[in-house]
């Protein structure tokens, strides 16, 4: 493949295609260092015209094409096989922001921007923009759309999906789709845009984006509180839900196992309640009016969940500090879950409605097939959307439990199922869940994506193994 390689050189120059061993390795292993595959090159173009001429490139030679931006993934979506077959298509040299329209309250942003990056432009023009993820220091605008992120403020503003009104492409063909429209109205056809978000890079390759932005909130309460279930967590939601409206922005739900993980791993952070509870709500008000607003809505809300019990304790920041600490609480489960040892995780959704039942009775079925497990539990209540964790009893060889994993995934996933639930909210399927959604999708839902797949990417190029 010498002769393709010459051709991937004079196109990007030779310094941007990456065939050494040790220079190609931070783009072979996933994010929780579980697996690293093997890659003919890795390719880092810089512009949108340029990954079209690789595109095209590999249609001629037949090689696969695995895209990667931040490769913050956790289902091995965005790492190769080992076959060393395809190439790795960074996009992190895209990181061009190219226009903001304040008025029009959009952005257009190439893949490669982090997160982060994003955000910092938005709030420079007086603006939000509102996806937050705990890994948004270092994944991609391109990331965020192939795998429809949500995060922390899906409750307020959607996932990835509804922030985004455009795209530009390029297709499998090698060919520059241009959808950059920043319209909120556009009924003129399919919804191409929609087909790639969510896509994980199976159709087309996600260059630049027109991303959605909102007024900057007046204020910002935060609160944390204590309760002794998700069902008492689910009510409060309620409350919450009937005495905010969209001023409530974040609902996020913590077991006090995530707690205790947090505590042992981090003492540095601060615990504000003196006393431990079987459940933690960590909720969010972005107010249009006013602080004073604001904390007249929480205090209402605070007032009917002391009332009927649900919250046993609460503290409400007083600052954007205290605010920021509260957060960090959340924002440091997976890490402190990562230094307690290996674990099997789970991002599933299931009807808000129906999470205090999922949990209760999939917390029974695990513990009466693997007695001792301990349950990281925490997510986006608003939403249906937890990652569901499960960590080994206390004294086991870390390896032996992953040898359990077929056998954990089944429990939870059956249960997911069985509550009209989905076994990926918001991390995709890549290759980990490939053959393990064909047991909860129809054959009519597999027949169909086929379909499609097969239309747009007719000889299996763009990152083939992952999604179906």
């Amino acid at each position: 493949m010498e002769a393709f390689l010459d051709a991937c050189r004079a196109t990007i120059g030779a310094s941007q295609v990456l065939v050494d061993v040790a220079d190609m390795a931070g783009y072979l292993t996933d994010w929780r260092r579980r697996f690293t595959g093997r890659a003919l090159a890795v390719l880092r173009p810089a512009s949108t015209v340029e990954v079209a001429e690789l595109v095209a490139l590999c249609k001629t030679w037949r090689v696969p094409i695995v895209p990667q931006g931040g490769n913050t993934g956790l289902v091995l979506g965005s790492v190769p096989d080992e076959s060393a077959r395809a190439v790795v298509m960074s996009l992190g040299r895209l990181k061009r922001i190219r226009a903001i329209d304040a008025v029009n309250n959009t952005m257009t942003v190439e893949a490669g921007c982090v997160l982060a990056q994003v955000q910092a432009a938005a709030a420079a023009s007086d603006r939000l923009f509102p996806l937050s993820l705990a890994s948004e220091g270092s994944c991609t605008i391109g990331g965020n759309l192939s795998t429809n992120a949500g995060g922390t403020g899906v409750l307020r503003y959607g996932n990835a999906r509804e922030l985004c009104l455009g795209l530009e492409v390029v297709t499998a063909d090698g060919d520059i789709w241009d959808g950059l429209r920043g319209l909120r109205k556009d009924n003129t056809g399919y919804d191409l845009r929609d087909l790639f978000i969510g896509a994980e890079g199976t159709l087309g390759i996600i260059t630049a984006a027109v991303l959605k932005l909102f007024p900057q909130p007046k204020a910002r309460l935060t609160a944390l509180t204590g309760l002794h279930t998700p069902a008492d967590a689910l009510k409060l939601l309620m409350i919450a839900q009937e005495r905010c409206g969209p001023a409530l922005t974040g609902f996020e739900l913590m077991s006090g196992f995530c707690m205790d993980l947090v505590k042992r791993h981090f003492p540095h952070l601060e615990h504000p309640l003196p006393k431990r509870y079987p459940q933690y709500v960590l909720l969010e008000l972005s107010d249009s009016e006013s602080e004073e607003h604001a904390m007249t809505l929480l205090e209402a809300v605070m007032t009917v969940a002391l009332e009927e019990d649900l919250v046993q304790d609460a503290v409400v920041a007083s600052s954007i500090a205290q605010s920021k600490s509260l957060w960090q609480l959340r924002e440091h489960i997976s890490e402190a879950q990562a230094a307690e040892g290996k674990n099997i995780k789970h991002d599933v959704s299931v009807p808000i409605s129906n999470i205090g039942a999922f949990v209760h009775t999939t917390d029974k079925h695990l513990q009466d097939f693997y007695p001792g497990v301990r349950m990281v539990t925490f997510g986006h209540l608003g939403d249906g959307n937890l990652h569901y964790n499960v960590s080994p009893p206390p004294g086991m060889d870390a390896n032996k439990f992953l040898a359990c994993q077929a056998g954990v995934n089944r429990v939870v996933h059956d249960s997911v199922h069985g509550f009209g639930g989905s076994i990926s909210a918001e991390h995709g399927l890549g290759a980990l869940k490939r053959e393990e959604i064909l047991r909860y999708k129809s054959p009519v839902e597999m027949h169909l994506m086929h379909t499609i797949k097969q239309a747009l990417d007719p000889l299996n190029l763009m990152n083939p193994g992952k999604v179906l």
